[in-house]
């Protein structure tokens, strides 16, 4: 099997749902990465082998193949959807890396791209029973698990696991607190420049809270009613955006001149129970590191999705002598979550915090609804 490496990265901006991006399409938020990460490498499009991008929300069909021909790549350069939900280009990128390792190509762009903003709605059919399960039959979200049809079925999920898991307010909001104030810290010292694009419509990433505090976290009202935890501090906001890298062969590197950014040591892809999702990311992890006979102490830095603060309790709670490594630049609870291409982002957050502290491993992990969850080591070069 061939060694897979990570050339480029890049992103845009994560924006709002309703906000500065919320005009453009997701296909083109992602063709305007991967005209920027081709131009920087002086490369035309054909030496692609072709193209993985993660969506979960946006009209179907195959949006990375509208996306590569709004980016004018070549006509010959095939693309591919990734839908994972949350762990979209996650699992576009582990796919890309399959692919190189295998010898089906040498050079190719995985990622994600999402706008939340434009999530279409949608009407199932007059003979689909699921129909009168919802108001005039029209629905916005996916069904993720055959017992539950619910809008709100993530957040029911995330509740659920605070419940069982005796999880405390002051817990959550330490969460939400430290990854606010962390974000702030890298926009602030510099540490994503290299890797954001900035764009005429928005330069920075827009949910970063640089003045949060406890006091506005406790004003914010349980999401459930009285006797609940889910809140609108402790469950990350919808967003949008792309981000994109550039996966490769040693031969094709060789050939260009490059110096890699990191090797793609191992993914991992794990599934459990479909109303838990919060789980999928830290079991996923283990099950990767159980696999390569590493420890958590054994990473430079690791990178969760925050889709909720739960996810950071369960993390602290089992490693809490690691914290020093975890969303060292902070999380979605802050950035926000572009669902399908937040594993991309964090693929560049993972490479950035592990150039910063120089060291070696990093994992990323990222839960999916359906319970599903993707990880992957990453060795820096």
């Amino acid at each position: 099997m061939r060694d897979v490496f990570i050339a480029a990265e890049l992103r845009t901006p994560i924006a709002h749902r309703g906000g500065a991006l919320a005009h453009i399409l997701p296909e083109e938020l992602g063709a305007r990465v991967i005209r920027a990460l081709l131009r920087h490498l002086g490369l035309g499009g054909a030496e692609l082998s072709g193209v993985l991008a993660g969506n979960a929300v946006g009209t179907g069909g195959n949006l990375a193949r509208l996306m590569a021909l709004r980016a004018g790549l070549p006509e010959e350069v095939p693309s591919c959807t990734v839908d994972m939900q949350c762990a979209s280009a996650a699992a576009a990128i582990s796919l890309a890396a399959a692919k190189i390792a295998s010898g089906q190509g040498e050079c190719f762009l995985a990622g994600g791209m999402e706008s939340a903003s434009l999530q279409p709605l949608r009407v199932y059919d007059a003979r689909d029973p699921r129909r009168t399960l919802v108001p005039d039959g029209v629905y916005r979200t996916a069904q993720f698990s055959p017992g539950e049809l619910a809008e709100d079925a993530m957040l029911r999920g995330a509740e659920r696991v605070m419940q069982q898991e005796a999880v405390t307010r002051a817990e959550l909001d330490a969460a939400v607190l430290r990854s606010h104030r962390l974000a702030a810290a890298a926009w602030r010292e510099g540490l994503l420049d290299d890797v954001v694009l900035p764009l005429p419509e928005c330069a920075r990433d827009t949910g970063i809270r640089s003045q949060l505090t406890q006091r506005l976290l406790d004003r914010l009202p349980p999401h459930f009613g009285p006797g609940t935890l889910l809140n609108a501090g402790n469950a990350c906001a919808i967003h949008d955006g792309a981000a994109f890298l550039l996966l490769a062969s040693d031969a094709f590197l060789r050939r260009q001149r490059w110096k890699p950014l990191a090797r793609l040591v191992a993914a991992a892809s794990r599934g459990g129970n479909p109303q838990e999702s919060p789980r999928g990311a830290m079991r996923t992890a283990d099950f990767l590191l159980a696999q390569q006979g590493l420890r958590y102490d054994d990473l430079a830095a690791i990178e969760f999705n925050e889709a909720f603060a739960v996810i950071d309790v369960l993390f602290a709670r089992a490693h809490g002598n690691c914290l020093d490594r975890y969303n060292r630049l902070g999380g979605a609870l802050a950035y926000g979550h572009p669902y399908g291409a937040s594993g991309a982002v964090l693929a560049l957050h993972l490479l950035q915090s592990l150039r910063q502290s120089g060291g070696g491993l990093g994992l990323l992990s990222i839960a999916g609804a359906g319970g599903m969850g993707e990880a992957i080591l990453l060795e820096r070069c």
